[in-house]
């Protein structure tokens, strides 16, 4: 993951138009060299969101981030995290949000209605943090088909000890905010990630992207990001037979 070096502003310009020969998988392999098609992401708030949307964002005009909440629109589904955390990720980053409301069982019509949005809104692409599982890659591709939405996964199939370096090396920073407690005590809440947690990993048999759920995270800085995000700890919980840090955004960030 190689960290940009110019200021947000000038990288969305670059990102307007093909830079030299393309790979077979970016959108501009047809020939149309100065049409960059408009996407958006789904995002969680963690780790794997960022890193499609970093490995991603020169071939695609990335305009806005989708994510589901609970019914009460109170905590995120994938990583549960309140609305303003998520909000502040998205000022950052410069990105539109679209959201909805749903419980499990409603989960595939409330995304599958944020799509007809976005395609509503002339968006083509919409770019996923898949890595290993294919019914997560065929989920997606299956929502998005019908709207004429190609669903992009430029994680996918890719080594998790590879990509954890890659984070690593990108300079962006992320703490856990969710431990799997048959896995995780509620002590692993907070750290950062970092190359000191793999051979604690390797030890306790948790993926190094916790790409079976063993741990989530969310991204407080990062190279894609105009300002860093500080966030304070409300509280340690277990739910769901998970650990999770309630976080809410600084005050003194907030404006």
């Amino acid at each position: 993951m190689k960290t940009p070096s110019t200021p947000r502003s000038r990288r969305r310009q670059d990102s307007q138009r093909c830079r030299g020969p393309c790979a077979p998988a970016s959108p501009c392999a047809s020939g149309a060299a100065d049409v960059v098609p408009r996407a958006a992401i789904s995002w969680s708030g963690g780790k794997d969101s960022y890193a499609a949307l970093h490995r991603t964002v020169a071939d695609f005009d990335v305009v806005a981030m989708v994510t589901m909440f609970d019914e009460e629109a109170a905590r995120s589904r994938s990583h549960g995290l309140r609305p303003e955390v998520l909000a502040a990720q998205a000022e950052r980053l410069g990105l539109r949000r679209i959201t909805g409301r749903c419980t499990w069982q409603t989960y595939n019509a409330a995304f599958s209605a944020a799509l007809a949005t976005l395609a509503f809104e002339g968006i083509t692409h919409v770019i996923f943090g898949d890595i290993l599982f294919e019914e997560h890659r065929r989920w997606a591709e299956r929502l998005c088909e019908p709207h004429g939405i190609v669903a992009v996964e430029p994680l996918w199939g890719s080594s998790t000890d590879t990509l954890f370096e890659e984070w690593v090396a990108s300079g962006a920073d992320a703490v856990i905010v969710t431990a799997r407690a048959e896995l995780l005590d509620e002590s692993w809440l907070g750290r950062q990630l970092s190359r000191e947690l793999l051979p604690e990993f390797a030890r306790l048999g948790v993926d190094p992207c916790g790409e079976r759920g063993e741990y989530h995270t969310v991204v407080t800085n990062a190279p894609l990001f105009d300002r860093p995000l500080h966030l304070r700890s409300g509280g340690r919980v277990q739910r769901s037979g998970c650990w999770a840090l309630d976080l809410t955004v600084d005050d003194a960030e907030s404006h």
